[in-house]
């Protein structure tokens, strides 16, 4: 059974949008390239070629796994009336060592993004953060050490 994906509304329109953005438009400017280095003559010491060549891989390969994640994704509901943390949940967490804030959405692995504090539900932390409610205390094994949170505020959109 082939892997399911689950991601936001927003999340897929932007998909279904890159999907159609690379094979159009994307897919036409390599096709150009590839042709423009053919130009140039002796295709085995053609470094444009070479290159465009391996763009056009990058760009088929990438439409591949695009199509796959649109053949194979679940909607996560934003508005699901348990009191725990869920996908889709905005979570607001205490370090109990530092005292440090931190706010989080807990997002499907195709959304993903620790630095813009979008944290997915299959990385420890999030899996560590499903279910819990407000007031709850979260252990994260990490690799300095086991950290400690403590859930402080849950918002569902």
């Amino acid at each position: 059974m082939a892997k399911q994906y689950k991601l936001t509304p927003q999340r897929l329109q932007e998909l279904q949008e890159e999907l159609n953005y690379l094979k159009t438009v994307r897919e036409r400017e390599v096709a150009e390239q590839i042709k423009e280095a053919r130009a140039f003559g002796d295709l085995s010491e053609n470094s444009e070629y070479d290159e465009a060549k391996n763009e056009q891989g990058k760009l088929y390969s990438r439409i591949a796994e695009v199509e796959e994640i649109l053949a194979n994704y679940t909607i996560i509901d934003e508005s699901v009336s348990a009191t725990g943390v869920n996908l889709g949940s905005q979570v607001k967490v205490k370090d109990r060592e530092t005292g440090e804030e931190e706010t989080y959405r807990i997002v499907g692995s195709q959304e993903a993004d620790p630095m813009n504090g979008r944290i997915s539900e299959d990385s420890p932390f999030g899996r560590a953060l499903l279910g819990k409610e407000v007031g709850d205390e979260v252990e994260v094994e990490a690799p300095m050490g086991t950290l400690r949170y403590q859930v402080l505020d849950i918002q569902k959109n």
